[in-house]
């Protein structure tokens, strides 16, 4: 005769911990999360015109859901995208002066432009189905994330210090291990910060990139970018207030569930380790790092994971810091001759494009339109780099402080400048107002963040020893300033103004024209000149304002920025 023996709750507790029930939880709160978001993918595009958004506030947790999901795969594509690209860049001269000044180009079309382009094709992948729009949209999200996590990752790349490039050499390590063991955790906790801030960045788009309108083209789909447009085209306070709250429900959402982990694992990556500096925690960390059961699933890929990670035969060297082996230095310089090609094909196609419907005035015009766009950038940089390098300074180097202003700065980052379209329009109209002037800050609303977030990465990576020193030595004042915390931020600064540039050029078409009910207002510059061309479908004149925004951000970034980055490299790389 079988005897059952009841299983005890002690039983029970030695198979299942509370960290367990916690992860299990989580587990099953993402994947109800993802299901829900993506069950409406492959519904016919019909469906959007039958059940337009909304503005009753109870379709917001779908609608942010949604609005969610598309932003955490364009994430996904643009870490692909930013270790395979940044990584070549930055291994092998021959393909970096071909890929750095293609990321300049990239960076600088903006966000409008790449919908233009791309929504027939992407719409054409899911003919008459809902997924080929949110395709669409989502490669839109891609553009406004993937330029700044590449740049900051090729700079982490360049700065490596010598004796870890040393210690890898004399461990034999080959160069996909090299990449997993040195590269990648030297750049997290930098790729991180900006993680956040290209998370966070997206949400300035997110308007533009749900409710597509290109000429006879219109797709708006279910979010809270759309919902936005939709409040502003009412005039609806009321809505707008409950996008914003929403905006700060989900963004303190992810901050915990994924940026403060990532954070709390990232510190272990820090080149330096201050002594007595708590490291920064994460519940959700916590959970996942102790839970048994996560553990047993990640066991086997876990192993399968280190078999990829083996060490080089001895009769293979390095030939340089920065330089690739000979075949992958090959395949690199072919790589970046395809791209070459095909950017050189496009260029004919453009110019082609251009000249057949557009004359010299034309050109003139939208050139004198970028000088004074080019106005509004230069002036707004230096106050936000007046304003935010002090401040990131602080911020880095008190880790307390960083644990505060990290989800504070999210939501900030994030704020899409529509919003505050209501306020700024009807202060400008009741006090008549020059909107070439107060309809300026909006450009730099969203990007300026892009500073204050290098700037903080950069700070928390100067090394103890060199604070230790100006501790004891009493360097104080602006001696401080400008022999220690200057100089080791400034890399970081020179990658988040590069970025915070190319956003502001993309920003200005969406600041340089407002609109709040039956009141537009219009400032004179390039922006304006391509949200107009936009409205009215008319491609040929789109296509010139990209082209001469795009020549006026590599020509900038070709004279000022870049020779500013490799001197601040050359100079005060660690090492």
């Amino acid at each position: 005769m079988r005897v059952i023996v009841p299983i005890s709750v002690g039983s029970w507790a030695r198979l299942f911990s509370r960290w367990d029930v916690l992860a299990v939880l989580l587990i099953v709160g993402l994947l109800v999360f993802l299901g829900e978001a993506s069950r409406h993918l492959f519904e016919p595009l019909a469906e959007l015109e039958k059940q337009p958004p909304s503005l009753d506030p109870r379709f917001l947790p779908e609608y942010a859901a949604r609005t969610t999901l598309r932003m955490l795969v364009a994430m996904v594509f643009s870490l692909i995208f930013t270790f395979t690209y940044a990584t070549v860049a930055a291994k092998s001269k021959r393909a970096e002066r071909i890929l750095i000044p293609l990321l300049d180009i990239l960076q600088s079309v903006p966000i409008l432009g790449f919908i233009s382009v791309t929504v027939v094709f992407f719409m054409a992948l899911a003919p008459g189905r809902v997924l080929g729009a949110e395709y669409a949209a989502i490669f839109a999200i891609f553009t406004s994330q993937a330029w700044n996590m590449a740049f900051s990752f090729y700079q982490s790349l360049r700065t490596v210090p010598t004796e870890l490039e040393e210690a890898s050499r004399n461990f034999r390590l080959s160069a996909w291990m090299k990449f997993w063991r040195l590269d990648v955790p030297f750049a997290m906790p930098q790729l991180i910060w900006n993680m956040m801030m290209s998370m966070s960045g997206s949400w300035f788009f997110v308007v533009a990139s749900e409710a597509i309108s290109v000429g006879n083209t219109t797709v708006t789909l279910p979010g809270v970018g759309s919902y936005i447009a939709l409040a502003i085209e009412h005039q609806d306070l009321k809505a707008v207030a409950w996008a914003i709250a929403t905006m700060l429900v989900v963004i303190l959402i992810y901050d915990q569930i994924l940026f403060r982990p990532l954070v709390a694992w990232a510190d272990r990556f820090r080149f330096e380790q201050e002594a007595g500096v708590l490291p920064p925690r994460s519940w959700v960390f916590d959970v996942l790092r102790r839970s048994r059961i996560i553990e047993r699933l990640m066991r086997p890929f876990a192993v399968l994971w280190r078999l990829t990670l083996r060490p080089r035969r001895p009769d293979k060297v390095d030939s340089g810091k920065h330089t690739l082996p000979l075949a992958q230095s090959r395949i690199a310089f072919q790589f970046g001759l395809i791209i070459v090609a095909l950017g050189a094909a496009a260029l004919w196609q453009i110019v082609r494009f251009i000249v057949e419907g557009i004359t010299l005035a034309d050109v003139g015009t939208a050139i004198l339109l970028g000088f004074a766009t080019l106005a509004r950038v230069v002036v707004l940089i230096a106050i936000a780099s007046v304003i935010w390098v002090p401040v990131g300074v602080w911020v880095g180097t008190h880790s307390r402080a960083a644990n505060i202003v990290q989800p504070v700065a999210q939501f900030l980052a994030a704020f899409p400048a529509n919003v505050l379209f209501p306020v700024v329009v009807s202060l400008i109209v009741l006090w008549r107002l020059d909107p070439n002037i107060w309809l300026s800050p909006l450009m730099i609303l969203g990007t300026q963040w892009y500073i204050l977030f290098n700037v903080i990465a950069g700070a928390a990576a100067i090394p103890a020893e060199l604070r230790a020193v100006g501790v004891n030595l009493h360097v104080r004042g602006w001696l401080w300033w400008r022999r220690i915390a200057l100089p080791a931020v400034l890399p970081y600064y020179v990658t988040g103004a590069i970025t915070a540039s190319g956003g502001s050029w993309n920003a200005s078409i969406v600041a340089e024209v407002a609109s709040w009910g039956h009141e537009h207002l219009q400032a004179f510059g390039l922006g304006a000149y391509i949200a107009q061309q936009t409205d009215a479908g008319d491609f040929h004149r789109i296509v010139l304002g990209i082209v001469v925004m795009s020549l006026f951000v590599v020509v900038i970034n070709r004279l000022f920025w870049r020779p500013l980055y490799f001197y601040a490299e050359r100079k005060f790389r660690l090492g």
